[in-house]
C-alpha cells in the first residue's frame, strides 16, 4: 500500500466529489498544483504534454498511449520521440496543438509561457499544472494523471515503487556525515537550486548540505567567485546532454578548490535529476553513490 501521507494528499487533491461522481460514472476530477480543479466526462484520450518531464511522468502514469503531442527533448521514453513535437517548451506551435484537438493538455507551472496557457484555457481546452517540489509530489503526480488517463492501477503501483526506494534512501542516508555541495543546473549563467527546488531534496536525502540552499531565488544566478567562496566539497552537474561533462572541466581550473583537489567533480545525467519523474530514484542513487566517495576521501 502507499505511504499514509500519500494516500490521503491524494484524496485530498482528487476531492470528494470526484470520487462520489467516479462511483456511477467514468468522470474524473483532481486538483492540480496550481491548486484548481480539473474536470474530465470520462478519461483522456488525447492528451499533450508540454514538457519532457510530463511526457515522461505520463507514460510512467500509464497514460502514454493516448498522448498525441509532446515537445523537444522529449525522449524517454523511446516511443515518445515518435510523438508529433509542438515544438519547445517555451514556444508552443499554439496552431497545431489546438489542431490536434486534445481534450487534456499538461503543462509545467513555472516552464511554459503563461500568455500561451491563458490562450488555451480561454478557448475552453482542460489544463493540468504540474511543478512537483518534493517527492511526495512525484508521487501525488503520478496518481493524478493516472486518474485522468483511466490508468489509475499502474499509477498507483509506480507510486509506491517510487516511494519505497525514496524511503529505502532515507534510511540508508539518515545519519551520513555532511557533505557541503554544489549541485550546477546551467553554465552561462552559472545556475543552482535554493531549498525550494526537488533537487535540494535529493541534495539533503543524500546527506548533502547545499551551499546555496538560502538564496532567495529558486533557481539562482551565480558567478565563479560565489562558488570558490563557498567552496563546496563536492561539485555535481548534469550538463548539455546526457554523456556531455564539459561543464566540470570548467572547475578544474581551480585547484584550491576543495572539490577539485578532492578530484570531487560528479557527472549526473540530467534527464534523471532535473525531472521530477520516477526516474528521479535512480539519480538520487547515483548523487548518493558520489556524496560516498566523496566521505570516502576523507583523510
Amino acid at each position: 500500500m502507499l505511504h499514509k501521507w500519500i494516500l490521503a494528499a491524494f484524496v485530498s487533491l482528487l476531492g470528494t466529489s470526484s470520487l462520489l461522481a467516479d462511483e456511477t460514472t467514468q468522470a474524473r476530477c483532481v486538483v492540480d498544483d496550481k491548486r484548481r480543479q480539473i474536470c474530465l466526462d470520462h478519461p483522456a484520450q488525447r492528451i499533450a504534454t508540454l514538457s519532457p518531464g510530463a511526457t515522461e511522468l505520463m507514460f510512467a502514469a500509464g497514460g502514454g498511449d493516448q498522448v498525441v503531442a509532446v515537445v523537444t527533448f522529449s525522449d524517454y521514453p523511446p516511443e515518445a520521440q515518435a510523438i508529433e513535437s509542438l515544438g519547445s517548451l517555451t514556444r508552443l506551435d499554439m496552431e497545431k496543438l489546438i489542431s490536434l484537438q486534445p481534450d487534456l493538455v499538461i503543462a509545467w507551472v513555472t516552464g511554459n509561457p503563461a500568455e500561451q496557457m491563458e490562450r488555451l484555457e480561454a478557448l475552453g481546452l482542460k489544463v493540468f499544472y504540474l511543478e512537483p517540489r518534493r517527492f511526495a509530489d512525484v508521487s501525488s503526480t503520478l496518481l493524478r494523471l493516472a486518474h485522468l488517463a483511466g490508468s489509475d492501477d499502474v499509477g498507483q503501483q509506480v507510486a509506491q515503487a517510487f516511494e519505497e526506494g525514496i524511503n529505502n534512501l532515507q534510511q540508508r542516508y539518515q545519519n551520513a556525515s555532511p557533505v557541503r555541495v554544489f549541485y550546477q543546473v546551467w553554465n552561462d549563467p552559472i545556475m543552482s537550486v535554493n531549498h525550494e527546488h526537488l533537487i535540494h531534496q535529493v541534495i539533503e536525502l543524500c546527506g548533502g548540505d547545499n551551499v546555496f540552499a538560502d538564496l532567495p531565488r529558486m533557481i539562482p544566478r551565480l558567478d565563479t567567485e560565489s562558488i570558490l567562496s563557498a567552496n563546496p566539497e563536492a561539485i555535481l552537474a548534469g550538463g548539455m546532454g546526457e554523456e556531455n561533462q564539459a561543464w566540470l572541466d570548467h572547475w578544474q581550473q581551480y585547484p584550491h578548490l576543495h572539490a577539485t583537489a578532492d578530484q570531487n567533480l560528479y557527472f549526473i545525467p540530467p534527464s534523471l535529476i532535473q525531472r521530477p519523474t520516477p526516474r528521479l530514484l535512480q539519480g538520487a542513487e547515483r548523487f548518493c553513490q558520489a556524496l560516498d566517495e566523496a566521505r570516502a576521501k576523507r583523510q
